[in-house]
């Protein structure tokens, strides 16, 4: 076959196609993503992470490298631009509803090599300060 068609319309997020070193994703919005839901931030330590809004609105919440979660940022992602977290970058996002975002990835980002940590309540209070 010289062309594969996927896609993901339920909530969250899932890997709609893998190839060698690389993976593409969907992530569309869902409950625990919601703003006064979101207690962590993440960091990929092999690789990059590239957001592109697909529909809807999302922001992309940062907090520096380092071992801990720095001084909190947002952006709000807009349509048709490609927005690259560098690895080693804490970040979370959140989806408004009805909203989608597509992901590029290395095909290998997993638990392992994705340290999560929680905030503190500072740190939530200022995630939360962004959107406000």
């Amino acid at each position: 076959m010289d062309i594969e068609i996927k896609e993901h319309t339920a909530p969250g997020y899932a890997p709609v196609i893998d190839y060698e070193s690389w993976r593409v994703a969907v992530l569309n919005d869902c409950e625990e993503l919601e703003v006064p839901k979101l207690k962590t931030m993440q960091k990929h330590l092999l690789s990059d992470e590239v957001f592109v809004l697909l529909k809807g609105s999302v922001t992309l919440f940062m907090g520096g490298c380092g071992d801990s979660v720095g001084k909190i940022r947002s952006v709000t992602l807009e349509p048709y631009k490609c927005y690259n977290v560098k690895a080693g970058v804490w970040h979370t996002h959140t989806l408004a509803p009805g909203s989608s975002v597509l992901i590029v990835e290395n095909r290998d980002t997993c638990d392992a090599n994705s340290p999560t940590v929680k905030l503190n309540e500072r740190q939530i209070e200022e995630l939360r300060a962004c959107v406000d």
